[in-house]
């Protein structure tokens, strides 16, 4: 499935795994781009799947014209050995019955590459938060049983919110309570086999409604650097960036181009 770049294949074992998911306003994705660009992180390969719909596209970190023309595809993997971080983006939207297939090829080319730890961004429907969740923070965090021994502290000293149960039939009383994410596509999939299969796996999300999702994407990548320090904070504030995120050159089309004189 993981088809290296070059030989030898990239040596991952204890690296930290990000990924997005195709989740409501795309802001997962459109946060693995910021972490991506602001970090200058090398492609080193890519996923050769069936499960995602197929695209190509020219090169989204462009910086210069030179490698504005290096072809992009549906499902990559970029890395910083100096961090020991790696990060998966998606860019494409999921065959139908195509998601539970990919999740266990992934889930398996992560204990292959023997990753310490996933770390999903992902984002759930604003409009159906309920009234707890409407009075505090947008965001949530859920971490998976192994997870919990290795992060829970750091998670506690952050003050941040867990994701609450509900029912899983709403307004049926008697039904069950699990962990629902409406709007976030493989998010719970994914979460849900990585318990099954001792996979230390971290879901971050925010309840966010479809429109211009750039603030969600950054407010999404300030939440997990409050936790990983990817840009180090100033000692006096843990909570503000030393360094801007960097934009995309890609985003400049993000809404498609302006409006034709034509048409006036």
């Amino acid at each position: 499935m993981f088809v290296p770049c070059g030989e030898p294949a990239p040596d991952l074992a204890g690296f930290t795994l990000l990924m997005p998911a195709v989740s409501v306003g795309n802001v997962g994705q459109l946060a693995i781009d910021l972490i991506i660009s602001t970090l200058n992180m090398s492609k080193i390969g890519y996923f050769y799947t069936d499960c995602l719909v197929p695209m190509v596209g020219n090169n989204p970190y462009a910086t210069e014209e030179e490698n504005s023309t290096e072809l992009s595809t549906n499902t990559e993997v970029y890395s910083l050995p100096s961090e020991k971080l790696a990060a998966l983006q998606l860019r494409s939207i999921f065959i139908k019955y195509k998601s539970k297939p990919f999740c266990e090829k992934l889930l398996s080319w992560v204990r292959r590459a023997n990753f310490t730890r996933v770390i999903v961004l992902s984002s759930s429907h604003s409009y159906h938060r309920n009234d707890l969740q409407l009075r505090s923070t947008p965001f949530r965090y859920l971490l998976t049983p192994s997870m919990h021994k290795s992060a829970q502290n750091k998670i506690q000293s952050l003050n941040w919110k867990e994701m609450e149960k509900s029912q899983s039939i709403p307004q049926i009383e008697d039904s069950e309570f699990c962990f629902r994410i409406p709007g976030g596509g493989i998010t719970k999939l994914l979460y849900d086999e990585s318990c099954s299969k001792e996979i230390q796996m971290a879901v971050l999300l925010k309840f966010v409604s479809e429109g211009d999702n750039i603030p969600d994407a950054l407010g999404l990548v300030e939440y997990l650097n409050q936790w990983l320090q990817i840009i180090k904070p100033h000692s006096d504030d843990p909570t503000a960036s030393a360094l801007p995120w960097k934009i995309p050159s890609s985003w400049r089309l993000l809404f498609g181009s302006g409006l034709p004189p034509a048409l006036f």
